[in-house]
Parts: C-alpha cells; sequence; structure tokens
C-alpha cells in the first residue's frame, strides 16, 4: 500500500479561543457590556440564568474576569511561540471598540489593546485568524432592537468591520465574520449567536423561541457576512473569509428508513444550510419548503438575494467536537452535546459531559464538506472537555486529552490522504477558558491550565499540561510524530 499523504508543509498549526471567554476585563478602558456579561455561571445540571440587570452580590459572572487574557496575553502568546503555533484563533469583543454597538466613532482604547495583541503575535512569529463575531453582542443592541432580529444591526455590525478592516489591513487576512452561524438554526442559538431575548426567557438552555425571529436574524448575519466579505475585499484584495459552521455530524440509529430520512433532513438542516448560503450564495430548495411548511415569514429584499450571491467565503471552517445518531424511536436512549444531542451510539464512548468520542466521525465530515463544497477546509475547533487535575508539583497529567486529539489527527491525516484539501487545525483551546454550555471553568479544554475554579477562585497562574508538550512535538514533526 502507498504511504499516506503527509499533511501539507504550509500547514496551519495552533489553537483557538474566544474574547468572552478569555479576555475578562470586562469594564476596562471603556468597554460596553456584552451579552455574555450577563450570563451567569452554571453546571452540568444547573442551567445558566441571564440576567437583564447585573447582580454580582446573587450570582457569579464568569465573563467578567475570565481567566484574564486582557492582562496575560504576552504571557499566553510566549506559551503560543512556545509550542510552535503559526496561527491562532481569537476573536475581538465587540463592546471592546464600540461599547454599544452602535456608536459612529470607535474607542480608541479598545482598539489599542488589539493592536499590543497583534503586535505580540507577529513578533511570535504567529497568524492571527480573526472571528469578528464570536456571541459578543452588545446588550445595548438586545435592549435597542432585541438584537439581530433587526435589520439594523446589519449597518452596526459593517461600521465595526470597516474600523477593523482599515486598521489591520496589513495585519490580519483571515476572517470569519461569524462563529457557528447555524446554531440559529436551533432555539438555543437565540441569545448567544443574536442577541435576542424575547420575554420569558431566563435560563440560557430553556429560552422562549419565535422562529420568524430566529430566521429572520439568521438571514440578517447571512447578508451582514455577504457585505463584509465585498467590503473587506475593497479595502484588501488578498483577504481570506471563511465560514464557521457547527458541525453535528449525524448518523441513523438503524437501517429503518425513517431514520434515514430523518438523518438526511436533519443534516440539510443543522450543517448544510448555512453553508450553502455563505459558500453557494443561495438559499436551496429544501429550506425554502421548510419555511413554507412552518409558516415562517420574515423578509428578504432582491437586493439581499444579490448580495448573497455576490459575497461567498474563500474557505469552511467548522468545530467538530461529538457526533450523534437519529432515530424515529422516542423511546432511544439519549445523549447530550455542543449545541444539541441525540440518541447514543452503542459503538461509541462519552465525556463526563455526555458528548460522543467520535474521530473517525471527523473523516466522515471532511469528505462530507469537500465533497458538497470544493474549497479549502479548516478544523477550527476540536477538542476534550474534562476536570483536570493539578499536582503538588505543578503538573497535569492529561493523557485522555492527548488520547482525543491523537485520534482525531490521525483522522484529519486520513482525510488529507482522500483527498480532502485541510490547511488548518486550530483545537479548542489554546488555555482553560470559560464553558459557554455551562459558565463552568472545571470543564477544561486548554494546552495551558489556568488556575481558576468554578467560583472565580485562583490565582490565574498559567500551568503546562502534558498535552502542551504532546502537542509541542505534533507541530513540530508537521504532523508525523504522534506518540
Amino acid at each position: 500500500m502507498k504511504q499516506l499523504k503527509s499533511f501539507p508543509e504550509n500547514f496551519f498549526w495552533g489553537a483557538a479561543s474566544a474574547a468572552n471567554q478569555c479576555e475578562g476585563a470586562w469594564q476596562a478602558e471603556g468597554k460596553g457590556v456584552s451579552i455574555s456579561d450577563v450570563m451567569t455561571n452554571g453546571t452540568h445540571k444547573e442551567p445558566r440564568r441571564i440576567t437583564p440587570v447585573i447582580d454580582e452580590d446573587r450570582y457569579f459572572y464568569p465573563s467578567h474576569e475570565a481567566v484574564d487574557f486582557y492582562h496575560h496575553y504576552q504571557e499566553d502568546i510566549a506559551l503560543c511561540k512556545e509550542m510552535g503555533f503559526n496561527i491562532f484563533r481569537m476573536s475581538v469583543n465587540w463592546t471592546r471598540i464600540f461599547p454599544n454597538g452602535n456608536e459612529s466613532e470607535p474607542n480608541e482604547a479598545g482598539l489599542a489593546f488589539y493592536d499590543r495583541v497583534f503586535a505580540e503575535l507577529k513578533a511570535a512569529g504567529i497568524e492571527p485568524l480573526v472571528t469578528i463575531y464570536h456571541n459578543e453582542n452588545p446588550f445595548a443592541l438586545t435592549q435597542e432592537c432585541n438584537g439581530w432580529a433587526d435589520r439594523r444591526c446589519i449597518d452596526y455590525y459593517l461600521n465595526f468591520c470597516q474600523v477593523l478592516f482599515e486598521r489591520y489591513k496589513d495585519v490580519v487576512k483571515y476572517w470569519i465574520p461569524f462563529n457557528e452561524i447555524n446554531c440559529l438554526t436551533t432555539k438555543l442559538g437565540n441569545w448567544n449567536h443574536a442577541g435576542i431575548l424575547n420575554e420569558g426567557t431566563e435560563f440560557f438552555t430553556d429560552q422562549i423561541d419565535n422562529p420568524n425571529l430566529r430566521f429572520a436574524a439568521l438571514h440578517h448575519q447571512f447578508v451582514a457576512s455577504a457585505r463584509a466579505v465585498k467590503l473587506g475585499k475593497a479595502i484588501n484584495p488578498d483577504f481570506q473569509f471563511g465560514t464557521m459552521i457547527c458541525h453535528i455530524t449525524v448518523y441513523p440509529l438503524t437501517c429503518n428508513p425513517d431514520d434515514v430520512l430523518m438523518t438526511q433532513q436533519e443534516d440539510l438542516m443543522r450543517n448544510c444550510f448555512s453553508g450553502d448560503v455563505q459558500v453557494k450564495g443561495v438559499y436551496p430548495y429544501y429550506i425554502k419548503r421548510y419555511f413554507e411548511r412552518h409558516g415562517i415569514e420574515f423578509e428578504i429584499t432582491q437586493q439581499d438575494l444579490k448580495e448573497l450571491r455576490e459575497g461567498t467565503v474563500d474557505f469552511y471552517s467548522f468545530s467538530y467536537y461529538m457526533s450523534n445518531c437519529i432515530s424515529s424511536d422516542p423511546t432511544s436512549a439519549q445523549v447530550s452535546g455542543n449545541v444539541m444531542g441525540g440518541a447514543k451510539n452503542p459503538y461509541l464512548t462519552a465525556t463526563e459531559w455526555d458528548w460522543q468520542i467520535d474521530p473517525k466521525g471527523l473523516r466522515y465530515t471532511l469528505n462530507h464538506i469537500y465533497d458538497r463544497y470544493g474549497i479549502p477546509v479548516m478544523v477550527t475547533e476540536n477538542g476534550l472537555g474534562a476536570r483536570d487535575t493539578l499536582t503538588a508539583d505543578g503538573k497535569i497529567h492529561d493523557a485522555y486529552r492527548i488520547d482525543y486529539l491523537r485520534q482525531h489527527i490521525e483522522q484529519m491525516r486520513l482525510a488529507i490522504d482522500d483527498g480532502v484539501e485541510l490547511i488548518g487545525y486550530t483545537p479548542w483551546s489554546t488555555m482553560d477558558l470559560v464553558s459557554v454550555s455551562t459558565g463552568e471553568m472545571e470543564k477544561r479544554y486548554g494546552f495551558i491550565y489556568v488556575d481558576k475554579d468554578n467560583e472565580g477562585r485562583g490565582d490565574l497562574k498559567r500551568y503546562r499540561k502534558d498535552s502542551f508538550f504532546w502537542y509541542k512535538k505534533v507541530i513540530e514533526t508537521n504532523g508525523e510524530d504522534l506518540d
């Protein structure tokens, strides 16, 4: 048998982060309140609360300090350089630049912070991959217009983009307009992904839903993304833009044709719809019929459709953590997952948070994506959430994380050998971060351990995990040495 193809020589190796989960400094130097700043902590059993009025006497808000990347960015980037990163996925917090989201002039102190971050990355030889919008909607826009349910957010967002593109036209090449944009196909996406707070919503995992508003918000983000692509390329034609999909890979639980049909419908709705709009520039036939069947109506103008065709993305990026099964049997055993769960797969194990571990599903997914779109692909989130133990001598022995990542990287190489044009890998996450789904710190993903617990106790000291040294070796050998 011929030897497997290797990772390309110019392959991007790094890791990912998000401003609302790592930066902290939630009121520093003119920063406004974002939607993450009004979310309390929680657990796998206790849901996070959304509190329009911040009450720090009753609740703990983990984003307020997070892991304080704002004051530790030099140390954290130095650790990234030590690991050998040539790319670092990060986001820009909208409220650090426009505190309420709708100002005409940016907050210079906020821009100065990102000036320093980008300068530090450049000095380290690390390419920034910037997510413009990563669950950091200004809370003032929720109050003003219920977030992205209102078309006005398109112009507010484009004003934000223009400032970033002009300021960093010679610094940043790779941009992702919206993180996991397809989450707005689910009820859970209202808050984090659109800043929609419908009356009666108290808990993040049990939101009041209005599908007309939710799909209008998704449409507004599609249009905003397309306009951002056109705007960015007018400023710097070398800019590269990508979609970012929360890929919930699904299999039929059985060969019952009902399970197979349900799986196909689920895959089209959750995984393909948003990619089809952003990569192909059109609303696909199946989603039009879905809207008709469910009585979903919102404004789509001819100008919108023109802009969607003209503002398609250059690469496809996605998050992959787990897979689920789809079953027509309402009594089938269920598991959890990123954004949504599904039927339990009897062939897979699961994490403590009930997310199934499926490395081969990543190869399947990469082939599925590349077959559908035929453009370069990045895996921009992939990782294992687990409870890590800091030993007395300052070590973290996370062999379980190494095993998870090793198996997924092996499957990435097999996908490359299949012919997939995979260009980058930024697993979640660089350092331990606040979990979006539960608000916990102790559901850890990072290569770098941060001394902080679920209640905010700890000195924020950074420690290199065993996975830190393992990943350093993986990068040094361009994916050849996974032992």
